[in-house]
């Protein structure tokens, strides 16, 4: 049970179906093993990483995390081997997997939006030749092969009816989307409503981004409504995966979230913003809403980011997505049932439950809480001999 001190009274909510993107370019951030512990206290369950972090899968061993790893970019080559496919799963998954839940393996990242045509040709290679060496380990059934896309893979995405996929990436696609239906995983999309807001301000309207109460838009052809964009861009794909031949793949949303800052040119990067698309996201997930036109499956999403992350290249909004500054302090206070809570590690440790149990805690809403030093979490930790995790 996660309980929520607010005005002296308490209120439960249970574990959200939403994952939580873990990325770690900053110089900055805490210990996997506090980590571990943030996201016990928050009972979010599903975390996906862009490499295979031997320190953060060891922190998250015996808990029940399950997790998304995954094989960056530089790595496509290398993977189209057969005998460098085993060894990477030999050396960086099998190690783990009695201990810790690593679900899926995600084969480079947005890589048919890059420019680079020779990366493109390696990426299904290297998604059939790791899929390949899973089988040969007899971990194929455990753990699952897909790649993460851009929406820029559309060429048309409106109305959501018509997605359509962009002619020149259509013959990579296909043969992507044959490997998922012959593997049964899913298809993976970074969706970012705040892009399309950002270039277009005066043409988007700021509530239907943000899920707040708007008109929305009907597609003339199915005459679904569309009150967010998310929705409409998850839609977009599904029809675009229909063009082309196959429904029974199912889309998950690999990465979404808003920055709580950007350059003065990032129209709408602000904390309120961010607060309201990522509170508003949640509820909706914690409501198992499916999209208008697959209203029976319930979106699949991991939010990003979990930390800012002070080292990304690129313009402010790339450091600024983090539900989290690296201290633990919340960014934001994210809406659900009051508010999400910063952690009070202040409690009483003389109490902290033996080894195997489960842990009760209590949050504080509202007010400025004290945060323990890496060391001491850690130390605490030490003390239940393994991870407590919280009662869903």
């Amino acid at each position: 049970m996660v309980r929520l001190i607010d005005n002296d009274s308490f209120v439960s909510i249970r574990s959200l179906g939403v994952g939580i993107n873990y990325g770690q370019i900053a110089n900055n951030l805490p210990s996997p093993s506090r980590v571990a512990y943030l996201l016990g206290s928050l009972n979010i369950s599903r975390v996906k990483l862009y490499d295979a972090d031997p320190n953060v899968l060891t922190a998250f061993a015996n808990s029940d995390v399950e997790f998304v790893v995954g094989l960056g970019n530089e790595y496509l080559q290398k993977m189209t081997d057969p005998n460098q496919a085993q060894a990477w799963i030999q050396q960086h998954v099998q190690p783990y997997i009695s201990q810790t839940k690593i679900k899926c393996i995600t084969v480079g990242n947005e890589v048919l939006t890059g420019n680079d045509t020779q990366l493109m040709s390696f990426l299904l290679p290297a998604m059939q030749t790791v899929y390949g060496a899973l089988s040969s380990l007899g971990l194929n059934k455990e753990i699952y092969v897909t790649t993460a896309h851009s929406t820029g893979i559309l060429g048309n995405s409106f109305p959501p009816s018509a997605g359509a996929f962009r002619q020149d990436l259509a013959v990579y696609l296909q043969s992507i989307l044959n490997f998922h239906a012959q593997t049964n995983s899913p298809f993976l999309i970074n969706a970012y409503p705040f892009f399309a807001y950002k270039d277009n301000p005066d043409q988007i309207s700021l509530s239907y981004v943000l899920f707040q109460p708007n008109p929305g838009t009907v597609d003339p052809i199915t005459n679904l409504h569309y009150d967010n964009m998310l929705y409409a861009q998850i839609d977009s794909v599904y029809s675009a995966i229909k063009a082309m031949g196959h429904t029974n793949i199912q889309v998950k949303v690999s990465e979404t979230g808003w920055p709580s800052k950007g350059d003065p040119n990032e129209v709408g990067a602000t904390p309120e913003n961010a607060r309201l698309y990522n509170g508003n996201l949640l509820s909706r997930i914690d409501q198992n809403q499916g999209t208008p036109a697959k209203p029976s499956i319930p979106i699949d999403i991991f939010v990003f980011a979990l930390f800012n992350e002070d080292l990304k290249p690129g313009p402010t909004s790339e450091r600024n997505y983090g539900l989290y500054y690296p201290d633990g302090t919340p960014v934001y206070n994210i809406g659900l049932q009051g508010y999400l809570p910063r952690m009070d590690y202040s409690a009483s440790e003389k109490n902290f439950p033996p080894s195997g149990s489960f842990l009760d805690m209590y949050f504080i809403v509202g007010r400025k809480l004290t945060h323990r030093s890496d060391k001491q979490i850690d130390k605490t930790i030490e003390k239940t001999e393994s991870l407590a995790f919280l009662k869903a």
